[in-house]
């Protein structure tokens, strides 16, 4: 399910290319890695960079106060946030990808160019296969719907018919283990907890070939996050690609075959997960222990 800290403002807007064609370039191809040999690739990433444009003057949200603004004579009232810059990078069939780094590092902002929700300023991005995300708490419910209505929605947002969504329908409601009828009331009444545990549940049983998940791990209590945790082994074990933001460097270590770290828009490195995360606290300056490890 679409869902986060990094997610613009109503007065930021990506900049878009006016050509998206002129932007496609040839790269070399990224030097093969011994695991993925044989496997295609579901996702590549090729010098992408997103730009945000975001007024300064927080009274100037019309297009009439912002000519009123310039006809005054003084410069636009204009920041620009480079949220990625020039981000490259291939993921092959069946790679559990863990992607750190602090806030503002351009996490988020890269989750939602891959789901399709931020279109790249320049660069491209393939992606091929069933996307199902889970990027923010609750992102893509509606919360004067009942939970099995928002199923329903989140389903046909996934592509799925009708049909099949009514035959995954109680193994979702079973996953999220919503008592007292939750299920059927609207979900304005659900606490985070709850809200996280559904979500997590329409998102992993969509039969995703790539999942997106952003912090969607820290949702529900211990008894929910052995569920979650398990299900993503699940996942890992029919060859599913997944992305995996997260503050908890343990999980990160714990489920992903591969890792980038993230500083400033811009991918510092990649590799092993338990390299990255070395490399990722100790630039931080933090020790690697069990706090830093749950949430970083």
């Amino acid at each position: 399910m679409p869902s986060v800290s990094e997610q613009p403002s109503m007065t930021e807007r990506p900049i878009q290319p006016a050509d998206r064609s002129a932007e496609r370039r040839e790269y070399a191809p990224e030097p093969a890695r011994p695991r993925q040999v044989s496997k295609r690739t579901t996702v590549s990433v090729q010098d992408v960079s997103i730009t945000y444009r975001t007024a300064l003057d927080r009274k100037a949200h019309t297009m009439r106060q912002r000519l009123l603004s310039m006809g005054r004579g003084g410069p636009p009232n204009i920041r620009e946030v480079n949220a990625l810059r020039g981000v490259s990078f291939d993921v092959a069939q069946g790679t559990v990808m863990g992607i750190v780094g602090p806030n503002g590092a351009g996490k988020s902002t890269l989750m939602r160019a891959l789901a399709g929700i931020l279109p790249p300023t320049s660069g491209t991005i393939e992606v091929n296969g069933r996307v199902s995300t889970l990027l923010a708490l609750g992102v893509g419910f509606n919360a004067n719907l009942t939970g099995r209505e928002n199923v329903l929605l989140g389903g046909l947002a996934a592509g799925l018919t009708r049909a099949e969504i009514r035959d995954r329908y109680d193994e979702i409601a079973d996953f999220a283990a919503l008592e007292d009828n939750f299920i059927d009331m609207p979900m304005r009444t659900y606490s985070s907890g709850m809200y996280g545990r559904l979500a997590f549940a329409v998102a992993v049983h969509m039969e995703p070939d790539i999942l997106l998940v952003d912090e969607a791990l820290s949702a529900g209590d211990a008894r929910f996050k052995h569920k979650a945790f398990a299900k993503m082994q699940e996942l890992m074990a029919q060859a599913r690609t997944i992305f995996l933001v997260s503050h908890a460097l343990g999980s990160i270590v714990d489920l992903c075959n591969d890792a980038i770290w993230l500083q400033k828009g811009q991918l510092i490195a990649r590799g092993e997960p338990q390299e990255i995360v070395d490399a990722y606290t100790d630039s931080m300056n933090v020790k690697r222990d069990a706090i830093s490890m749950e949430d970083t």
